[in-house]
């Protein structure tokens, strides 16, 4: 028999396949970026190295096929399609919450099957904070295990779990949960958020935890409020859906929050990322990667082919990028300059950066 977390993990799929997830009003800010382009690139676009260090494993890319689902029979040929595509063009990939398989152990190869399909790639596992009070270090150490995971990801979803009927909404005592899992496990620890954004503040307080990256996972891309309404339209819930409704766009935006936490940790840019001129930007910004989710859906309901077409499209997006700002190679993209204007800037701004040259805000030290 299915358990109740095991059916949310293919509702909340099918939903995102088929149904307008993303934000309504919320941009994720990458038109308010503008890379700089040399006219005299003086380069080889077909000699560009686009290789990275992430986290202690070499990627060919610095992108990630960020965590979508796993725990229901059903996501097993899913994962293996995303997983044969990162293997095949040399990413890393993210698994959906490992809930499921806590739950329930039978969907453990839902998980597990990435690991097989990608033996070689960049693979980070995945847990709620609000979970991780319950299953400990000893725990946690289990999900590494169970896919032989380079890094485990905590996720950060307390928007989602306030418009869930059946969500976590006991938030206390997390972060000194994180503090505790980064101190006690050898594994790399990504905290994510998903899809409402990291502040200065956040960012700042996972860094004294610990934690060796932060996802900044911005709003602006699929938003898990509106997921939600679908849900609650569904089974008749009123409080739930007009909850959803009304924080469907709610959070930083990504462009915006990749900026806010910039501290002494690898980033990953998350939140509406759906093009390599995203990705360009991103790295431009700060980041040690970017990552999507939502373009790989659909394509990953068709199999591995059709995540490589779209993977690759990206890629090759990103590769132009790099090529029209005159950028060799990751590094060079990272030292290019960048023009931060529109809301994105008043925010900032506000917030008390200088966007000029991205300094750190009055207050961060």
């Amino acid at each position: 028999m299915i358990n109740t977390t095991s059916r949310r993990k293919i509702e909340h799929l099918k939903l995102c396949a088929e149904s307008p997830v993303e934000a309504r009003q919320a941009s994720a800010g990458f038109e308010d970026v503008t890379l700089i382009h040399r006219a005299l690139p003086e380069l080889n676009m077909d000699e560009l190295d686009l290789s990275v260090d992430f986290l202690g494993k070499r990627i060919k890319a610095p992108f990630l096929i960020a965590s979508i689902t796993g725990g229901h029979p059903d996501t097993i040929p899913v994962n293996a399609a995303l997983a044969a595509a990162a293997e095949e063009l040399g990413v890393g990939i993210g698994v959906g919450s490992q809930r499921a398989a806590i739950d329930d152990p039978a969907q453990e190869d839902s998980f597990r099957i990435v690991r097989d399909e990608a033996p070689n790639a960049f693979v980070y596992g995945n847990v709620g904070a609000a979970q991780i009070r319950q299953y400990g270090v000893e725990g946690v150490e289990k999900l590494i295990e169970m896919i032989d995971a380079d890094a485990l990801a905590i996720h950060l979803n307390f928007l989602q779990e306030a418009v869930q009927p059946e969500g976590d909404r006991d938030a206390t005592g997390c972060l000194d949960m994180i503090t505790e899992i980064c101190s006690g496990i050898k594994t790399p620890v990504i905290v994510k958020e998903t899809g409402a954004g990291i502040s200065r503040e956040d960012a700042l307080l996972l860094q004294k935890a610990g934690a060796s990256a932060i996802d900044v996972g911005g709003a602006g891309g699929t938003s898990w409020a509106g997921v939600e309404v679908y849900r609650a339209k569904e089974s008749r819930d009123a409080v739930s859906e007009r909850l959803g409704e009304l924080f469907w766009d709610f959070g930083i935006p990504t462009v915006a929050s990749l900026i806010e936490s910039r501290v002494s940790l690898p980033l990953i840019a998350t939140g509406g990322v759906r093009n390599g001129l995203d990705i360009a930007k991103s790295i431009s910004l700060g980041a040690s990667a970017a990552s999507a989710a939502l373009p790989f859906v659909g394509p990953s309901l068709d199999g591995k082919e059709s995540v490589v077409r779209v993977l690759s499209c990206m890629l090759e997006e990103f590769k132009a990028a790099m090529f029209l700002c005159g950028c060799a190679n990751i590094q060079a993209l990272h030292n290019s300059s960048v023009v931060v204007t529109g809301w994105t800037r008043e925010y900032l701004e506000q917030r008390g950066f200088n966007v000029k040259d991205l300094s750190l805000p009055k207050n961060a030290l």
